[in-house]
């Protein structure tokens, strides 16, 4: 069952938001807002990585833009027992880069380390976390 929320805007923050929906991909205000703010409270409850407690379980996608020539470094971390990684992913791209992608959980602790541990690694580009949804109950 759906319900009607609504507020009021002036007319230039209308246009705004209606520029941010239609960059973002989406078919409709309600749908944008609704995610953006589903976004902001998990935001606000949880914060960020960086600002997590060491022993807060979390889970998300661990994504690694490197060079090729460190693939043994990135095995020796997915099968360190810091983190467990239940699903990984090896992109080869045109430019002699690749993109590794793990479905990762563990400790908020235990996965800066790992991230500081790869920024820290020659011909590793970027290192980001994506952590999964919050959620009241499971998926299925």
């Amino acid at each position: 069952m759906s319900r009607v929320v609504s507020f009021s805007v002036d007319n230039q923050f209308a246009d705004e938001l209606d520029n941010l929906v239609q960059t973002s991909g989406y078919d409709n205000r309600s749908r944008f807002l609704r995610d953006a703010s589903l976004h902001f409270a998990e935001e606000l409850q949880r914060g960020g990585l960086e600002s997590m407690g060491e022993n807060v379980e979390i889970e998300g996608i661990l994504v690694v833009f490197f060079q090729h020539g460190i693939e043994q470094k990135l095995h020796n971390i997915r099968h360190s027992g810091d983190i467990s990684v239940t699903s990984y992913s090896h992109t080869s791209q045109f430019n002699n880069s690749c993109v590794d992608m793990m479905q990762a959980s563990g400790t908020a602790g235990n996965m800066r380390k790992v991230m500081q541990q790869l920024q820290k690694t020659q011909d590793v580009d970027r290192v980001t976390f994506i952590p999964a949804p919050l959620r009241d109950h499971g998926c299925c």
